[in-house]
């Protein structure tokens, strides 16, 4: 029975590292769901999609924690398969191994249904999310949420290229703020990275700005060229973030009138 318990407890402790390894994502501006099919995938060794291995592979932070559930993960597989073996090797009677059978089915029922209740996991949440603000240099922050990534908003990357619309321009010129885009930062093609550029930073060719805004608006710009055409989509484009923030302002009196 002592072997049943230690199981017990370690697949306890490994839901625990799991939700822990989630939300330490999360600080890094993970989504929520990505967050927690990253932490499940690298704790138990499944892989991970192209593009989220990218996610995690290029940003430092992310790919410590993702290396720390590893680990742990491979550590809690080799637990779990030894415990088995103790705990079944000398199983004596039948009715014995039914007994143990029967007292770990229910136990991992329980724990399963302790990892799905929403009150269990919201309190867990809270204590975890605060140990890493005690204990660590995370900063527990969804970035995804704050900029309402989920909804129509997104952060992009545009690369600029020789004949891109916005190519040899300063910031000032092209009234991005008009069609809701604000440039975040500008990668150099040299390596030079600058920070919330201002009005007079110039864009050059094969730059990448970081962007934020309407996603459909990312799109476009992305995709806009030198020339008539690409004014005019710039024209329409302010014209229609107008009219969407107009609609914002009826929907929300109050904020409209700050």
């Amino acid at each position: 029975m002592v072997a049943i318990a230690t199981l017990l407890v370690v697949v306890t402790v490994t839901l625990i590292i799991n939700r822990v390894g989630a939300i330490a994502l999360m600080t890094t501006g993970l989504s929520q769901e990505v967050a927690n099919f990253q932490a499940r995938s690298a704790l138990t060794g499944v892989g991970f999609t192209t593009t989220e291995t990218e996610l995690i592979v290029n940003h430092p932070v992310r790919r410590r924690i993702v290396l720390t559930l590893m680990l742990l993960g491979n550590a809690g597989l080799v637990t779990i398969i030894a415990t088995l073996v103790v705990g079944f090797a000398d199983t004596g009677s039948p009715v014995d191994t039914l007994r143990k059978l029967a007292l770990l089915a229910g136990g991992l029922a329980l724990i399963l249904l302790a990892a799905r209740s929403r009150a269990i996991d919201s309190i867990l949440s809270a204590v975890i999310a605060w140990s890493l603000r005690r204990f660590t240099q995370l900063e527990v922050r969804d970035y995804v949420q704050l900029l309402n990534l989920s909804a129509d908003y997104a952060v992009a990357e545009i690369g600029v290229e020789a004949d891109s619309w916005v190519v040899k321009h300063q910031l000032v010129d092209l009234h991005l703020p008009e069609e809701g885009v604000l440039v975040l930062g500008i990668q150099r093609a040299d390596g030079t990275f600058v920070g919330a550029p201002r009005g007079h930073t110039r864009i050059r060719e094969h730059d990448t700005l970081v962007v934020y805004g309407y996603a459909d608006v990312l799109d476009d710009l992305q995709a806009r060229k030198i020339g008539p055409d690409g004014d005019r989509s710039h024209m329409e484009l302010s014209t229609d973030v107008s009219v969407r923030h107009a609609m914002d302002d009826v929907t929300n009196p109050e904020e409209g009138s700050e």
